[in-house]
């Protein structure tokens, strides 16, 4: 009976299997590296927003508290947002009638909320309490990143559960005294001694942290 394939067809069917395992594991790698890339997490994109707000300017050069915008992150879910009139008291004597303030000033007289957009926001079946985190320790920059430095603001993290589980596993490496949360600069000589002491201090428990129920409601 004659031969059906020639000799270089095994030759052919080897290749034809190795570029299939390529190119299946050539297209993992890029939908990963697509997953985890500024492109789709958004981390150090700054966001247009209608005024271009400075923490830079106003945490660093002007040593304003975090509270002093963000009103209700120590007792509420939402941190929440300076009104326009928070804003006016300062910019209603310094800086007036400059261009780059003119929609707060238009907010102010036709009583329009200026609409921020969002840099940090979970997905709709995600539950996220601020105070909570406050109450236990958890200083903003630990999310938040390096405010201070921010001429516009950006996003620090992914924001996916991988990142917030690391802290949920093992809050003894991020937890700090309440009085530091809203210092942006603050470290311990002994991080993991502190946090130990803390997380019992602060009655944080730690085998509820990683139950499903806990983010998602």
């Amino acid at each position: 009976m004659a031969q059906i394939f020639r000799r270089r067809a095994n030759s052919l069917a080897r290749a034809a299997i190795a570029g299939v395992v390529i190119f299946i594991c050539a297209n993992g790698w890029l939908l990963h590296a697509v997953y985890w890339s500024p492109w789709t997490t958004r981390e150090m994109m700054p966001l247009e927003q209608p005024v271009p707000f400075s923490h830079k300017h106003h945490v660093y050069g002007l040593n304003l508290d975090c509270r002093f915008c963000h009103a209700t992150v120590e007792q509420a879910a939402f941190a929440g947002m300076p009104d326009t009139e928070t804003c006016m008291t300062c910019h209603s004597q310094i800086w007036k009638d400059a261009p780059l303030l003119a929609p707060v000033r238009d907010s102010l007289a036709k009583q329009i909320p200026l609409r921020w957009n969002r840099v940090n926001e979970t997905p709709d079946f995600v539950f996220f309490n601020h105070s909570v985190h406050v109450q236990h320790g958890i200083g903003c920059a630990t999310c938040h990143g390096q405010l201070d430095q921010m001429p516009l603001t950006w996003k620090s993290h992914t924001l996916y559960m991988k990142w917030c589980l690391e802290c949920h596993r093992a809050p003894e490496k991020f937890i700090r005294p309440r009085a530091e949360v809203f210092n942006l600069h603050w470290t311990a000589t002994n991080q993991l001694a502190l946090g130990k002491k803390l997380v019992a201090e602060y009655a944080v428990h730690t085998a509820q942290l990683t139950d499903c129920s806990m983010c998602h409601r």
